[in-house]
């Protein structure tokens, strides 16, 4: 049997994305994702919640999140759900879920093409507006040889 772990989210920044780069030349991008839902209960009251999602980007896309992403944009994401664990300084354990990404599309076409405009006139319709990612990092359990 088949699984499936694939996630599709279209949502704002909470924050400016944390970059971190290795010493390996690896770029990694994370930051959090406010996704919304409004719906009306059965009194007729309109209700809207927000999620917040954990995202982290490598190489290629936390590159361009670098460049293009702010707190607020607007942008769909594909990835996969990833969990983690690690203990803190105070022993404690501690986990986290994230949204690994794979493929981006800003939703924000105005802010990034008057950004291309003031920086690059003649190629405002040549911006890329959709990204793919690199494979991630292996992570230590991959080069285990067994």
């Amino acid at each position: 049997m088949r699984t499936l772990n694939k996630v599709l989210l279209i949502g704002r920044l909470g924050k400016d994305p944390e970059i971190q780069h290795f010493e390996s030349g690896t770029v990694k991008a994370s930051f959090p994702l406010a996704t919304n839902e409004i719906y009306t209960d059965r009194a007729g009251n309109r209700i809207e919640n927000t999620d917040w999602h954990n995202i982290v980007m490598w190489r290629g896309l936390a590159s361009i999140a670098e460049k293009y992403l702010h707190k607020g944009s607007l942008i769909f994401l594909e990835g996969k759900i990833k969990s983690r664990s690690w203990d803190d300084k105070d022993g404690n354990k501690r986990f986290i879920t994230e949204i690994e990404a794979s493929d981006l599309s800003m939703l924000d076409g105005k802010p990034l093409a008057q950004n291309a405009q003031e920086n690059h006139p003649s190629h405002t319709d040549q911006m890329p507006r959709d990204f793919h990612s690199e494979p991630p990092p292996p992570s230590d359990e991959s080069i285990l040889p067994f």
